[in-house]
C-alpha cells in the first residue's frame, strides 16, 4: 500500500501510531480512532470521537464500531442506521455478502447504486476516461472512493492505491468486500483545514461521481493537484452540469465553470467516454462550450497525463485473465432469455437510457475467460452482458 504519512485534519501535524487503535498528533496530543486500519480523521465530529476513543480504550471495539458506522454525509436524506442490524452485520461480516452488508447498513437506493455499480454507464465512463490517458501509474489515490470499485482495478493491475471518503461506513465496506487489506484508506472531510494526506504525492489522483457535491471546489481541487504534485495526474469523471437538470442532490456546475476551474484540461461529455469504451475507440474530447448541454463532464489534467486520448486496448476497461465472469445480475429469465430487471424506478430513470448491455440475453449463467481483446466474448464484455464481481459479491 501507499506509506502516506496522515497528518491531522484540524493542525496539520504529523499523526503518529497510538496503540492498536488511535493516532495522535504529536504536537497537541489529540487522538483520532482508527477501527480495522481505517483512521477516522472527520472534523466537526469532536463529540463521537471522544465517544468512540473511550470505547476503543475500554476494549469495547463493537460499540466504537457501530458508532462509526452510522455516521452518515449532510447529504444523506434517509433513514439512521439501525443499531440492531449494524450488529448483527459486524457479528456475520466473514459470512455475509456485499449485498447483505448494504442491506443491514440501510443504504437503501445508495446501495443500489453500489451493488451494481459495475456495469453502470458513469462507472465505464471513468473507466474510459482512465484507460484513453493511461501511462500505467504505480500509485493511485481517490478522493471519495466509496466502497473501492476502481481502486479495486487498479490493485489489481499492481498499483499502489489508497482511497478517501467522508463516510466511514463505506471504506469499511470497501475493506472487507472488495479491496481487501492491501489499500489505504481514510476517512476525512474533503473540505477539512488540512488534508491528512496532502504532503504524500502519487502518479494519479482519481474523483469519480463526486467532485459535484463538493462545496469548495476550487479548494478542493487545489488539494487534488497538490496530491498529484509536479509529475503526477487528475481524472474527474461524471461531473453534473448545472444546465441540465438531472438526478443529483449535490452542486452541478457549469461548461464555463468546467473551463474555469480546469484550464489545462481535456474535457469530455461523460456519455461519449461510455460509447467510446463500447465502441473500442479513442473518446474524443470537446472544448467546454459545446457541452452546454451534456448531462456531466469528465476532465483529464495535470503535467504528468498521456496529452491526447488513445483507443480502447483494454488494459483497464476489460476484467484482468483470471477474473470469473457472470451474467450481469441486473438480467432476469424471461421466455427463454433473458431480461433487464432494475432494483428500482429511480435506477431506471437514471441509467437505462445509457445502459451498455442490450435488453435481452440469451449466453449462459458464465463463460470463461482470458482477458484477450480479441476473444470472441469480449464485445459482450466490454458492454457488460457479463461482470467480474467481488467474491462475495
Amino acid at each position: 500500500m501507499i506509506p502516506f504519512d496522515l497528518l491531522s485534519p484540524e493542525t496539520g501535524h504529523r499523526l503518529k501510531a497510538d496503540g492498536a487503535h488511535a493516532l495522535r498528533d504529536v504536537e497537541t496530543g489529540a487522538r483520532w480512532p482508527v477501527i480495522d486500519g481505517i483512521p477516522y480523521l472527520r472534523t466537526g465530529r469532536a463529540r463521537l470521537v471522544e465517544v468512540v476513543l473511550e470505547a476503543l480504550d475500554a476494549d469495547r471495539a463493537d460499540e466504537a464500531l457501530i458508532l462509526l458506522l452510522a455516521d452518515q454525509d449532510d447529504w444523506w436524506t434517509g433513514p439512521p442506521a439501525d443499531p440492531d442490524s449494524l450488529r448483527r452485520l459486524i457479528a456475520e461480516r466473514g459470512t455475509t455478502n456485499l449485498r447483505g452488508a448494504v442491506d443491514l447498513l440501510g443504504w437503501g437506493r445508495v446501495g443500489d447504486y453500489f451493488v451494481n455499480r459495475w456495469s453502470d454507464p458513469t462507472y465505464l465512463a471513468g473507466l474510459s476516461l482512465l484507460e484513453a490517458h493511461w501511462n500505467a501509474p504505480a500509485c493511485a489515490f481517490e478522493l471519495a472512493c466509496g466502497i473501492g470499485h476502481y481502486l479495486r482495478e487498479l490493485q489489481r493491475r499492481g498499483v499502489k492505491v489508497a482511497g478517501g471518503d467522508v463516510v466511514f461506513a463505506k471504506l469499511w465496506v470497501a475493506r472487507h468486500w472488495v479491496v481487501g487489506a492491501g489499500a489505504q484508506l481514510v476517512c476525512f472531510d474533503a473540505a477539512a483545514p488540512h488534508w491528512p494526506i496532502a504532503e504524500a504525492p502519487v502518479d494519479l489522483v482519481i474523483c469519480n461521481d463526486a467532485f459535484y457535491f463538493l462545496d469548495d471546489k476550487p479548494g478542493v481541487l487545489a488539494c487534488l493537484r497538490k496530491t498529484a504534485g509536479e509529475d503526477g495526474w487528475l481524472a474527474v469523471s461524471h461531473i453534473h452540469n448545472s444546465g441540465r437538470p438531472g438526478f443529483s442532490a449535490g452542486k452541478a456546475i457549469s461548461s464555463a465553470e468546467v473551463e474555469e476551474l480546469f484550464p489545462d484540461a481535456l474535457v469530455y461529455d461523460d456519455s461519449e467516454l461510455t460509447r467510446a469504451l463500447v465502441e473500442a475507440r479513442a473518446p474524443q474530447p470537446r472544448e467546454p462550450g459545446q457541452l452546454k448541454t451534456c448531462e456531466a463532464f469528465s476532465v483529464v489534467a495535470g503535467p504528468g497525463m498521456r496529452p491526447a486520448p488513445r483507443a480502447v486496448i483494454d488494459g483497464i476497461t476489460l476484467p484482468p485473465p483470471d477474473a470469473q465472469l457472470h451474467l450481469n445480475p441486473l438480467y432476469a429469465a424471461e421466455d427463454g432469455g433473458f431480461a433487464i430487471r432494475w432494483p428500482s424506478e429511480r435506477y431506471e430513470a437514471e441509467y437505462a437510457s445509457q445502459a451498455t448491455y442490450p435488453l435481452h440475453s440469451d449466453g449462459p449463467q458464465a463463460i470463461s475467460w482470458e482477458g484477450k481483446p480479441d476473444a470472441p466474448e469480449v464485445e459482450r464484455v466490454r458492454r457488460r452482458e457479463y461482470v467480474d464481481l467481488p467474491e462475495r459479491w
